[in-house]
């Protein structure tokens, strides 16, 4: 019997935490199948990436301009897109469990990942539920007919910890500095949910293009 040729693959980085996160896993299964495309489901936390550049929240939190101009962008995505959407109070979430549980669900069963990661969006910015609390997690994993005790205890482990760190480490030692952001196997870097089509069409090509970093010896801050 003739073999499958492995598919292309692309790396999607999220964090609980980002809305257009929230967008991006809700379409990125059907575009990507429709271009041939596997995904590879890359949850981490921004949270140290925005401390490494002197932050202690959401840029959208501290430039309000910003904040004002992503929500209102946000009513009029979903709304195209027939999405619901709530705001969710705090904002954002603290998306630490969530990202260690999303990882012990991928240890007990890599399959049901999407589908989970979609609930815990869908969660936290359609019904405005803190994702934070095991108890709105715990449903979402019986969703999956997976054990909600010893996925939750796996995602206390020292294991599932590390695991996090990990993600995490490699995230910012490739240069992902917000979520979503959509990584080819060849190291090419999409940043935002209107990156998908061209990240996706990237996807097959070959080896990343050098360009010259114009920017050695500054300290600029990216927003």
């Amino acid at each position: 019997m003739i073999k499958p040729e492995p598919r292309v693959r692309i790396d999607f980085w999220f964090d609980f935490a980002s809305t257009y996160s929230y967008l991006t896993a809700m379409r990125i299964e059907e575009a990507a199948e429709a271009a041939g495309i596997a995904v590879a489901w890359r949850p981490f936390l921004l949270g140290p990436i925005f401390a490494a550049l002197g932050w202690k929240t959401s840029p959208f939190n501290i430039y309000i301009a910003k904040g004002r101009y992503m929500w209102r962008d946000m009513e009029r995505l979903t709304r195209e897109r027939g999405l619901p959407l709530m705001q969710p109070d705090p904002f954002p979430q603290t998306s630490l469990l969530a990202a260690r549980t999303a990882l012990a669900v991928r240890a007990f069963d890599e399959s049901k990942l999407p589908a989970f990661c979609r609930a815990v969006f869908a969660a936290e910015f359609a019904e405005g539920r803190d994702i934070s609390d095991p108890e709105t997690l715990a449903p979402l994993i019986r969703q999956m007919d997976l054990e909600t005790e010893a996925v939750l205890a796996a995602a206390a482990s020292p294991d599932i910890k590390m695991a996090l760190r990990r993600e995490t480490d490699q995230a910012q030692g490739i240069g992902i500095f917000g979520a979503p952001t959509l990584v080819t196997e060849y190291g090419e870097l999409f940043w935002g949910d209107d990156r998908l089509e061209q990240a996706l069409s990237w996807a097959p090509r070959g080896t990343r293009s050098q360009v010259p970093d114009t920017q050695a010896g500054h300290d600029d801050t990216i927003i």
